[in-house]
C-alpha cells in the first residue's frame, strides 16, 4: 500500500508538465508543414502577382492621368476628371446602353435560353442527331472569333446569304448591317457562343436522377411543369454559373464587332470594348481609355455579385 501510492503520485506528476511542452513544440512544426506545402505554389503566386495584379494597378496609375501616346512630354495628375468626362460623354453613355442591350440579348437571353434548349433536346434525340448538332454547335463555337466574324458578316450585308434567301421567298430585304446593327452583332455572338451553355447544361441534366423525372411524369406532370419545377430548380447552380460566365465573356467582346460593323453605323453599335479603343488607340487619349476600362471591370464585378449572391440563395 506504502509502495504503490508514491508510485501513482509520480506518474501524475510527470504527466502533468508533459502536455503543455508538447504544445509548445507543436506549433511551429505545424507552421514549417503549412509553409513547405504551401512552397509549390510560390511561383504561380508570383506569376499572378507580376501578370495580372500588377498590369491591373498600372491601370489604375493610368486612369488617374492625361496620358497621351502623341504629342506630350509627360503626363500629369488629373484626378476623377476621366471618370467624370465620360459620364458627360453622350458617346460613352451610348456606348454603356449598347453593352447592355447586347449582354442581354445574346447572353442572358440567347445564349443561356438556346444552349438550355438544344441540351433539353439532345437528351431525347437519337444518337446520329445527338452527334450531328453537337458537332454544328461546337465548331461554331471554336471557330476563332475573326474567322466568325467574316462569317456572320458575309451572312448579313447587304448581298449576302440571309437577304438571297429572303429573295428567293419572295420577301423583302434590307442591310441589315445598317438597319439593325446591334441585333445583327447579338445574333452572330449567339451562334458563336451557344455551344459553352449547352455543353454546361447537358452535364447538369446528366446529373439529375432518373426516378425524379419518371415518378413526375407517372404523376401526370407535363413536360413544361417538369422543367419548371423539377429540372430548373435542381440545376440552378449550374444556371447561376453559366450565366456569370457568359455575361463576362460577353461583355468583352471586341473582335466580332469589330469585324463586322466597326461599331457603326454612327455608334449604333459601338459597345464598351470599342469606345475604349476608339478613345484609347485612335484618339490617342490612353488615360481616359483605361478610365473606360475601368468602368466596364467595374460594371463585370457587379453582375459577379449579383450572380454570386444568388448562388448563395436557396430556392
Amino acid at each position: 500500500m506504502t509502495a504503490t501510492a508514491p508510485q501513482h503520485a509520480g506518474r501524475g506528476v510527470r504527466k502533468t508538465p508533459a502536455s503543455p511542452a508538447a504544445g509548445s513544440g507543436g506549433r511551429p512544426g505545424t507552421v514549417r508543414r503549412s509553409l513547405f506545402r504551401a512552397l509549390p505554389l510560390s511561383p504561380a503566386l508570383v506569376l499572378l502577382l507580376l501578370f495580372l495584379a500588377g498590369p491591373i494597378v498600372y491601370c489604375v496609375v493610368i486612369a488617374f492621368t492625361d496620358l497621351q501616346l502623341t504629342g506630350q512630354a509627360e503626363e500629369s495628375f488629373v484626378g476623377f476628371d476621366n471618370f467624370t468626362r465620360a459620364f458627360r460623354d453622350e458617346a460613352f453613355l451610348n456606348a454603356v446602353w449598347l453593352t447592355l442591350v447586347f449582354t442581354v440579348l445574346s447572353s442572358l437571353i440567347g445564349q443561356n435560353t438556346l444552349g438550355l434548349a438544344l441540351a433539353a433536346l439532345m437528351r431525347r434525340a437519337s444518337k446520329p442527331v445527338r452527334t450531328l448538332t453537337g458537332g454544328i454547335v461546337v465548331t461554331a463555337w471554336v471557330l476563332p472569333e475573326v474567322v466568325a466574324g467574316f462569317l456572320l458578316y458575309a451572312f448579313f450585308r447587304r448581298e449576302g446569304t440571309l437577304n438571297a434567301i429572303l429573295d428567293w421567298l419572295r420577301l423583302p430585304s434590307q442591310n441589315w448591317l445598317f438597319t439593325l446593327p446591334i441585333l445583327a452583332v447579338s445574333f452572330a455572338n449567339v451562334w458563336r457562343g451557344t455551344a459553352f451553355s449547352m455543353l454546361v447544361y447537358s452535364a447538369a441534366l446528366n446529373e439529375i436522377p432518373k426516378e425524379i423525372t419518371e415518378a413526375a411524369e407517372v404523376d401526370g406532370a407535363s413536360g413544361w411543369r417538369r422543367m419548371w419545377h423539377i429540372t430548373l430548380p435542381m440545376i440552378r447552380r449550374s444556371i447561376g454559373t453559366n450565366l456569370m460566365l457568359n455575361t463576362l465573356q460577353t461583355l468583352s467582346v471586341f473582335g466580332l464587332i469589330w469585324v463586322m460593323t466597326r461599331g457603326g453605323p454612327s455608334g449604333k453599335s459601338q459597345t464598351l470594348p470599342l469606345f475604349m479603343y476608339e478613345q484609347a488607340f485612335q484618339n490617342s487619349l490612353i488615360g481616359y481609355g483605361t478610365a473606360v476600362a475601368l468602368l466596364l471591370l467595374l460594371i463585370g464585378s457587379l453582375f459577379s455579385v449579383v450572380y454570386l449572391r444568388l448562388l448563395r440563395t436557396e430556392v
